[in-house]
């Protein structure tokens, strides 16, 4: 897949789009029109600016060799007066560019190339940043297409001459969702399985088109919880067991307001790929973890109880600290239960060889509860989808899960 083509076709739709909001919001509320003029063209060290006595319309630069020279067309705006060259740039041109634009052209005293632009938060100043290179690189940049730059809409105000006032009704706080049914003796420890997607959102579909994800992956937790249950070492809890839908942070919060010892959400892969085959296991990455805990550590409400500890009682760097360790050791039982369960699954169902995978993952972002997420097979592939779909393969998976739990406990009962 070409990733720049893709890429830069956005950039030209988001382009357009701003544009149309910034000719709209004009039109309907009296802003100002694009109607600028380059005021100064100054250059500062390893800094062009340039000023505009009104908002822009938006900008872009290039470069031209033999001679070298840096090109910026400027629309919505005509040309000025007043430049002062410096450093790299040796002169100044400018000139009108069609019918509302201005061209501004930079003779360079020495290869220099743009690094990065931008406006102004009023729109009416524009800085190039500026990075010497030999003529090898210069040529190189000069081959590639120009750097486009956009002014902020935050300009675009209503004209005070329009005293109206939009406003609409917050709608109520939904209730939190209903605690499902918690199977087992009260003095177990208690692991969730939570049932990826649900109600109208499928996951992802067969080849075939008969198999969806949502439905093997109850299934599968449902067999996961009978072959906990008859174990009789642990509590079991599913976010869902029927097809209903709910949203990622619902599905970790239950397991929160629960106080779930373990969380375990189960899904099936999918690739492009049909040969990709084989189970895998996900646990939070760092960079996600780190995120998520300055996430925490800033909120306004405090409340949160991380580990039994009310965050509202604890100046911010205590949180802080609190939150870090809280989520080291968390993440740390995580990855040792992945790896624990990928041991446990290797006889017994097809098992990548790397099976332990670090994803940025909302449904694993609980602070203070290990969280893995499951990848029990391929659905795109026809031998996983069928092993998936069979009571037998199910019950595989639940065994590989049984057997993970029950050493991931003893282990921690034996630790302390």
């Amino acid at each position: 897949m070409d990733f720049g083509w893709t890429l830069r076709r956005q950039a030209r739709h988001s382009v357009r789009v701003l544009f149309l909001l910034a000719l709209l919001s004009g039109w309907l509320t009296g802003a100002p029109s694009w109607a600028g003029a380059v005021q100064t063209v100054r250059v500062h060290g390893d800094r062009i600016v340039v000023t505009f006595d009104a908002p822009v319309r938006d900008a872009s630069a290039f470069l031209l060799a033999a001679p070298q020279r840096i090109a910026l067309d400027i629309q919505g705006a005509a040309p000025g007066a007043k430049a002062l060259a410096g450093g790299a740039v040796a002169a100044i041109r400018q000139g009108a560019q069609g019918g509302d634009g201005a061209r501004i052209v930079f003779d360079l005293a020495r290869p220099a190339i743009v690094t990065e632009g931008a406006f102004g938060p009023d729109g009416r100043s524009l800085t190039l940043q500026l990075r010497t290179v030999d003529d090898a690189s210069f040529a190189r940049a000069a081959a590639e297409r120009r750097l486009s730059f956009l002014p902020p809409l935050t300009f675009l105000q209503p004209a005070k001459r329009h005293g109206y006032s939009v406003s609409m009704a917050i709608p109520a706080r939904l209730p939190a969702t209903a605690l499902p049914h918690v199977y087992g003796d009260a003095s177990r420890p208690l692991v969730v399985i939570d049932a990826g997607h649900g109600g109208h959102d499928p996951g992802a579909v067969s080849p075939s088109g008969d198999l969806r994800e949502k439905d093997l992956t109850l299934k599968t937790a449902l067999a996961i919880r009978d072959a906990l249950l008859a174990s009789g070492r642990v509590r079991v809890a599913l976010t869902r067991e029927d097809d209903r839908f709910l949203v990622l942070q619902e599905r970790y919060g239950i397991a929160r307001r629960l106080k779930a010892d373990l969380f375990i959400s189960i899904h099936c892969d999918s690739a492009g790929n049909e040969d990709a085959s084989g189970a895998t296991i996900y646990t939070l990455s760092e960079v996600a973890s780190d995120k998520e805990a300055a996430r925490l550590a800033a909120r306004e409400n405090k409340a949160d109880v991380i580990s039994g500890v009310d965050l509202g009682t604890q100046n911010a760097d205590i949180s802080s600290i609190l939150i870090d360790l809280t989520q080291r050791e968390t993440m740390n039982m995580s990855a040792s239960f992945a790896r624990l369960l990928g041991r446990e699954a290797q006889p017994l169902i097809p098992i990548k060889a790397n099976y332990h995978r670090m994803a940025s993952l909302m449904v694993l972002k609980a602070p203070d509860m290990p969280s893995v997420l499951f990848e029990t097979g391929y659905i795109s592939n026809a031998n996983d989808a069928q092993f998936l779909a069979s009571e037998d393969g199910r019950k595989k998976v639940a065994e590989s899960v049984r057997k993970a739990v029950e050493i991931h406990f003893a282990t921690r009962l034996a630790a302390r």
